[in-house]
């Protein structure tokens, strides 16, 4: 709790850091509650229309305006908040779970069966991510649960190739072999032993592909192949705006809005991340309390 306080202390005093934990924070906080808090709920969920406020530009009644069904345009990027959130969360936790356990199996055991599994992540990390997910995504068929499964199946090959180096190099370490010395078995050391001291890099990495995986999804749902409307994530919005973006630029503008800040705020926050991670500052911070 003590070196929680700290950290959170570190990033208090770096206001891009600080910047970057508001930003997820509030993102995180409005996922969760959107539709609670939807004040036109029948259209943000796309079951309602109104002809007559067609395209109506940003005003006091309409925050963000109205798309070409008369839609409140801000009700539907706020709920798509909690559609962005499930993806990105959800793209990182498949790929954890998948290439997790790849990666250190195939580290830690080695031999004919590690070179199997890396042969296999190499197989999956030859072709280019976004391009394997468009491929899978349109194998897959439109859906959330589909682009998530999409988008993870390209993914977890690059955690699978970092905690592979980094179980390569722990399991050679002297407690380590401490350990197998006085009997621990396989199972406890890997999971136990190595597998902690070898997941720096992988939450660093994980924080920062949340981002990521938010737009990637996005590039799907505008090409066509990610999530169906009337779904209000936020692809889809600049995708439904675009081809009117000389005559309504709110429509495509305001859910590109809160993809870039939302991609730029897990950027900053993985940057914190990864200098709080850092094995010297930690040391730095426990002669501290000393």
């Amino acid at each position: 709790m003590s070196e929680l306080i700290l950290y959170l202390n570190i990033i208090r005093r770096n206001p891009i850091y600080l910047a970057g934990l508001v930003i997820v924070s509030l993102f995180v906080v409005v996922g969760l509650i959107a539709p609670y808090i939807l004040t036109r709920p029948g259209d943000a969920w796309g079951l309602t229309y109104d002809i007559n406020k067609r395209l109506s530009p940003p005003s006091l009644e309409h925050l963000f305006g109205t798309d070409e069904y008369g839609r409140d345009l801000f009700n539907r990027v706020l709920l798509g908040t909690r559609f962005s959130l499930v993806i990105g969360v959800g793209v990182v936790a498949l790929s954890l779970a998948i290439g997790i356990p790849v990666g250190l199996i195939a580290g830690y055991v080695g031999g004919k069966a590690g070179t199997a599994l890396m042969r296999v992540t190499d197989m999956f990390l030859a072709f280019p991510p976004l391009l394997l997910a468009i491929a899978l995504a349109a194998t897959f068929g439109r859906g959330l649960s589909n682009t998530i499964l999409a988008l993870s199946l390209s993914w977890w090959p690059w955690y699978s190739r970092l905690i592979y180096l980094q179980v390569s190099s722990v399991r050679n370490l002297p407690y380590v072999d401490a350990a197998k010395v006085i009997g621990i078995s396989e199972a406890r050391i890997m999971f136990r032993h190595v597998l902690p001291n070898s997941l720096t890099p992988v939450i660093t990495q994980a924080t920062l592909d949340i981002g990521s995986a938010i737009l990637e999804a996005s590039a799907l749902s505008f090409l066509g192949i990610g999530v169906p409307p009337p779904t209000p994530e936020w692809g889809l919005l600049v995708s439904s705006g675009w081809r009117l973006i000389s005559v309504a630029w709110w429509v495509s503008f305001f859910p590109g809005l809160a993809i870039v800040i939302t991609v730029l705020g897990f950027n900053l926050l993985g940057d914190a991340v990864k200098e709080l991670m850092d094995p010297r500052l930690r040391n730095l911070l426990s002669m501290r309390r000393v």
